[in-house]
């Protein structure tokens, strides 16, 4: 009783007593928060399996495409020239457009050699009445020269006569020939069907003076034929397999336009260049496209895709499936106990949205494809099976390699 009276009664002590009491009152509420704390922990459950797509890993024959930079040119193109001199009289077709075989184009002024025609047809009649006269004479004269009753000289003109006069007809008959070429050359057609340029002569201009006049330029246009350069590794790779694929491997060529469009059109190589070239080491390689509507014109930029190997039972996924660590090709692979396993593959070439596994997976063995960042390697997970892809439905194969391919 003594000791609780001093307490109370000094100040000092007082004040200690307070602050143990109130240090004690913390330290009880804590406790008690952490007991509180612990009830809620002990209720938590482990959340489910993640859900994720997955897809099988299939085995096919599948082509592998090549892309080649190509150029489009004409398969025939023809330059429309005067080929006589004369002044030009008229123009019979519209510019830009097609033009059929035989089509008039062209006329020139024809007056100058129709009357060429006229003076040459004229000296041959003459020449015709001198060869019968030369005829006449030497028919006359032959049984009196073998009877001696005329001079053997006289009989001797007249065969020379005669010889002068066959060669004179032959002269004149040239003459009519070259004047009826000429008056037809004033008559300008085309020589082959095909698209027809901007004209270069407008009418009323004297053309074919001192050498022949360029006119216009008519290209065939349908077939279209493309240019592609390869390097010789290349030709080696595609021509030099080409008796070992199978039968069934495509052989059309696509062709890319510049704008990354696929010509709707199918083509086919028609020839590959006599020899390489020194300078570049690559050979020329031309393809033929149909182009009913036009489309293609002579000098278009683009890319030939061609089968360049068949990949005989090749591994493929989707091409979604794959990550890339620090350089490294990987799939998350969820096996029969539905535990995700990370697998780095080494992959290939792309058929379309798949792409060709060289190593690091077997058929049948399923990756992720979806949820890729909710599942964890030894996670487990909850797999739901993707649409099966289809190689053969795919728009085109690549024979760039993906990263970490050879």
């Amino acid at each position: 009783m003594a000791v609780v009276k001093l307490f109370v009664n000094n100040p000092s002590r007082r004040a200690s007593l307070a602050a143990v009491t109130l240090c004690l009152t913390f330290t009880l509420a804590a406790c008690s928060g952490e007991k509180t704390a612990d009830k809620p922990k002990a209720a938590v459950t482990a959340p489910p399996p993640a859900a994720v797509v997955v897809a099988e890993a299939v085995q096919k024959t599948v082509p592998i495409y090549s892309d080649y930079v190509a150029q489009t040119d004409a398969k025939d193109t023809v330059e429309i020239r005067a080929r006589v001199e004369a002044f030009l009289e008229a123009q019979h077709f519209n510019e830009g457009t097609v033009v059929k075989k035989g089509q008039l184009l062209f006329t020139l002024d024809k007056r100058e050699y129709e009357t060429k025609l006229m003076q040459t047809k004229a000296e041959l009649d003459v020449a015709l009445a001198r060869l019968g006269k030369a005829e006449t004479d030497e028919r006359r004269l032959r049984p009196l020269a073998q009877q001696r009753a005329v001079p053997q000289q006289d009989y001797d003109n007249a065969v020379a006569n005669l010889q002068a006069a066959k060669a004179a007809v032959s002269a004149a008959r040239s003459e009519v020939v070259e004047a009826e070429l000429n008056l037809s050359y004033t008559t300008i057609r085309s020589p082959i069907t095909g698209l027809i340029g901007k004209r270069l002569v407008a009418p009323g201009n004297l053309v074919g003076k001192g050498e022949a006049t360029l006119l216009d330029t008519v290209s065939s246009i349908d077939p279209i034929r493309v240019n592609a350069t390869l390097s010789e590794a290349e030709y080696l790779r595609f021509f030099a397999s080409r008796d070992q694929r199978d039968i069934d491997a495509p052989t059309d060529l696509e062709l890319m336009l510049a704008d990354g469009n696929i010509y709707p059109h199918k083509g086919k190589f028609v020839l590959v260049d006599r020899a390489v070239d020194q300078a570049t080491g690559t050979l020329n390689v031309v393809g033929e496209f149909p182009n009913p509507q036009g489309l293609l014109r002579p000098g278009q930029f683009g890319r030939v895709r061609a089968v360049a190997e068949m990949a005989k039972d090749a591994i493929l996924i989707p091409k979604r499936a794959v990550q890339e660590i620090q350089g490294m090709a990987s799939v998350l692979v969820v096996g029969a106990d539905e535990m995700v396993a990370l697998r780095t593959i080494q992959p290939g070439e792309t058929v379309g949205d798949l792409l060709i596994v060289r190593d690091g997976l077997k058929p049948g063995e399923r990756v992720i494809v979806d949820g890729v960042q909710k599942a964890r390697p030894g996670s487990k997970v909850n797999p739901s099976t993707a649409a099966a892809g289809s190689p053969a439905g795919s728009a085109t194969a690549s024979s760039t390699p993906q990263a970490g391919g050879k």
